[in-house]
């Protein structure tokens, strides 16, 4: 297992590599003038240029990402060009508050999916399998900003049950949490309809496998069936669709945390690119991909868990 997972972290080197390439061509194509942004409206060329010069951004573009390659492997991370502050202490605050909405997501969400696609599979064919798919598709097929905007009008505007602009404090405290609840339910709306569909589907076929026709002949409980017998083994297909739905994940968060203007790494990147702030942007899309990264080794370690079979590889 341990080969295999450091296997895993060496094919995770070329990906990051690709992602801060991309990143980095990406945001050369957004429009405006860094330097005419940090300089203010009022100045003149001459001082235009020297701020370019100053920052490195008359170079060639290749030099420009090798001489930003090396700093992110040494650990800098450079300043904000509009902020004068560190990228990584910039990002070492919002990555809490992202890890916060994500975390809150998954312990919601998952044990939901799992428990709806199991009810789904011990009623294969009755009402609530059509009404546990029919959300399932609802889930999948409607964006995350639509899910947000009806908690927030009803939820937050219309019933003022919690609130939905900023974060009101920690999450050890009561206003902290309550703000958390929206933007997590948001999150977990779109996430948990493929969930609950693949863990009907895997149930549905471990159903029908031979040591489940066993249990039951042993005179088991249809319950004691599904939850001993077709879970652990219909998990594993569940596991692997958590772990391609991160980037998926990810990407909701950045869209959540703008809409309710959340503290966080996808809103400081979606500001970042708007300024120009092409240090602070570069270091958010770095730090996505390395919770990317970390998410699917974190699915690579609970295959084991769950499949013996990987612990001997």
């Amino acid at each position: 297992m341990l080969k295999h997972l450091a296997q895993r972290m060496l094919m995770s080197v070329p990906v990051l590599l690709g992602v801060l390439l991309l990143g980095f061509l990406l945001l050369q194509l957004v429009p405006g003038d860094v330097a005419r942004v940090i300089a203010g409206p009022t100045a003149t060329q001459d001082v235009v240029d020297q701020i370019r010069g100053d920052l490195g951004l008359d170079r060639p573009l290749v030099v420009q990402f090798l001489l930003y390659l090396g700093r992110v492997l040494q650990g800098d991370l450079g300043y904000s060009m509009i902020n004068n502050t560190a990228v990584a202490s910039e990002l070492a605050q919002a990555l809490w508050p992202t890890a916060e909405l994500v975390i809150a997501c998954l312990i919601w969400a998952i044990p939901a999916g799992i428990a709806l696609g199991a009810v789904a599979a011990m009623n294969r064919g009755r009402w609530i399998d059509r009404a546990v798919i029919a959300f399932s598709v609802i889930g999948v097929s409607t964006p995350v900003f639509f899910f947000a905007l009806i908690l927030m009008i009803w939820l937050g505007y219309h019933w003022q049950l919690f609130p939905f602009l900023g974060r009101s404090g920690p999450i050890w405290t009561l206003e902290g949490l309550a703000s958390l609840v929206l933007p997590a339910l948001t999150l977990g709306l779109s996430f948990i309809g493929p969930v609950a569909r693949m863990t009907r589907t895997s149930a549905l076929e471990v159903m029908n496998a031979d040591h489940v026709r066993t249990a039951r002949a042993k005179g088991l409980k249809e319950r004691t069936v599904v939850l001993r017998h077709v879970l652990r083994n219909a998990l594993i297909p569940v596991v692997t669709l958590i772990g391609l739905q991160a980037g998926f994940l990810l990407g909701g968060a950045v869209v959540t945390e703008t809409i309710f203007s959340w503290p966080g790494v996808g809103r400081m990147a979606v500001g970042a690119i708007l300024s120009r702030d092409l240090p602070l942007a570069q270091g958010a899309i770095l730090v996505l991909a390395l919770c990317f990264i970390v998410i699917n080794l974190a699915v690579d370690l609970m295959y084991a868990a769950l499949d013996p079979r990987v612990k001997a590889a």
